[in-house]
């Protein structure tokens, strides 16, 4: 386990994990969405984005976290092993909306130098983080099903994690390998 990825549906906990195994491993941790996301939620271009990963990727270790598909090109390519998330609908729903109350009450920065900040406004909008998660649960769930069993990821191995337990495990005993 050199260069991972770690994938789920939004609140998943992706980040949460990735900053784990990142610490545990001494490896550096990489975040789509820090990367993606520019000042005032501006959106960086594909091609620039592209190149953003790429950079960051060249490295001989690393953990990334997110579920950006157009960028599975690059990072699955480079990727030994992938960590999908996929915890139940309840779960992952009260993990999302925990953490967007949180970030809506500290109103603390996402990421550095961006200014983007979770609100009770967007909480409600049409950007809500919530609204996202419904829209994406069920298909990210088919869409990860059918790549782990495509014969073109066979250089990558899986570890499909479907509790709490499971990651805790996981961390327990996978990384204490390495």
């Amino acid at each position: 386990m050199k260069k991972i990825v770690i994938i789920g549906t939004t609140g998943s906990g992706k980040s949460t994990l990735a900053k784990k195994i990142s610490k545990k491993l001494g490896y550096p941790y990489i975040q789509l969405d820090q990367l993606f996301w520019k000042k005032n939620w501006g959106e960086t271009p594909d091609a620039e984005l592209f190149e953003k990963i790429k950079a960051e990727i060249k490295q001989d270790t690393w953990v990334l976290d997110g579920n950006f598909t157009r960028t599975q090109h690059i990072t699955w390519k480079e990727a030994d092993t992938i960590i999908w998330i996929d915890l139940p609908l309840w779960l992952t729903l009260y993990q999302s909306v925990t953490r967007t109350l949180s970030r809506a009450i500290t109103m603390r920065e996402l990421w550095p130098n961006t200014g983007n900040r979770e609100s009770f406004l967007r909480m409600f909008s049409k950007d809500s983080i919530i609204l996202w998660l419904f829209r994406t649960y069920k298909n990210n769930r088919v869409k990860y099903q059918e790549k782990i069993s495509s014969p073109v990821y066979t250089h990558i191995k899986f570890h499909h994690l479907q509790s709490r337990k499971q990651i805790k495990k996981f961390i327990k005993d996978t990384l204490k390998e390495h």
